[in-house]
């Protein structure tokens, strides 16, 4: 897929409505695209499912496989299988990348323990990994969720705690656990929007803040190389 082919517009899949694109979006804008957004249970999601060019898939605190609570899920879920078959340029961030693993036949599952703050990734050793530029970056997790890494699928980073942080299929299909699209000044809307799920894992709102002030600058300094790494190597699907 050339630059010259393809389509200028992002759409973006959107469940929670805080955890929005955050530092990409200006990246996006920077280089052109406008951005389009879909919330997730409530607009019809099948234009960003099958549209030709890229599709992000944002994160949110609900699980793949909780269908029944949130039977969106189902349609959202076939047309993402049918989007990935067909090799369509997607990024899935947290929950985007769980419903990718899902979507690709990997199982979905509570963690053993939550993983909520800012660490470093242990970025794999493969070659041409999009994730390069995050080595020795501080970036946030938020999850308690987790996948296996679904068949063919390559990996790209792990934590201490969760091996599988992100992976990609291809050069179209990049997934990943953790949020490297958090802009620091708006970390605030985090802490309130979460604050039942951080008091229940027992961690401290201040400190959360204060890692949030000593690390967001850089990381999302680094998010444009990762974004610019994955559109420059795109393939013709």
């Amino acid at each position: 897929m050339t630059k010259s082919t393809f389509m200028k517009t992002v759409n973006v899949i959107q469940h929670l409505a805080f955890e929005d694109l955050g530092s990409l979006e200006d990246v996006f804008y920077q280089l052109g695209f406008r951005v389009r957004y879909f919330e997730a249970g409530v607009d019809d999601l099948s234009p960003a499912l099958n549209y030709e060019g890229l599709t992000v898939i944002l994160g949110g605190p609900i699980g793949v496989y909780e269908t029944e609570d949130y039977p969106f899920l189902l349609d959202e879920i076939v047309g993402l299988k049918q989007r990935l078959k067909a090799n369509k340029p997607t990024i899935g961030i947290c929950l985007g990348a769980q419903l990718i693993a899902h979507a690709l036949g990997a199982k979905v599952y509570a963690g053993q323990q939550k993983e909520i703050g800012w660490s470093q990734l242990e970025i794999k050793a493969v070659e041409n990994n999009p994730l390069a530029s995050l080595e020795h970056v501080e970036v946030l997790h938020w999850h308690g969720d987790t996948f296996d890494l679904p068949e063919h699928a390559t990996l790209l980073a792990s934590s201490a705690i969760y091996p599988n942080q992100a992976f990609s299929v291809g050069n179209n299909i990049l997934a990943l656990q953790f949020h490297l699209e958090v802009v620091g000044e708006n970390f605030e809307k985090w802490l309130i929007g979460h604050t039942c799920e951080i008091h229940h894992a027992g961690l401290s709102i201040p400190q959360l803040r204060a890692d949030n002030l000593t690390y967001a600058m850089q990381l999302e300094q680094q998010t444009a190389k990762v974004v610019q790494h994955f559109l420059n190597n795109l393939e013709n699907a």
